[in-house]
């Protein structure tokens, strides 16, 4: 799947908070995601965050 800086995706399992929506904050090797209920920052590897995501939320970056 393809990601931008600023994007809200939904994941397939929900964060122990309860939420299962996350802000993509930084893209490289890993990926940098941020709880938008709980505000925990987490990084993993690319590859893991791509069977993770159910689908992709919103697209601020094209949103203006």
């Amino acid at each position: 799947m393809k990601y931008q800086v600023g994007e809200t995706v939904i994941t397939k399992k929900s964060h122990v908070c309860g939420g299962d929506q996350w802000q993509v904050l930084r893209i490289g090797a890993e990926v940098k995601v941020k709880c938008t209920k709980c505000g925990r920052e987490v990084m993993m590897m690319k590859i893991d965050f791509d069977k993770r995501v159910k689908s992709i939320l919103t697209n601020k970056s094209t949103t203006q």
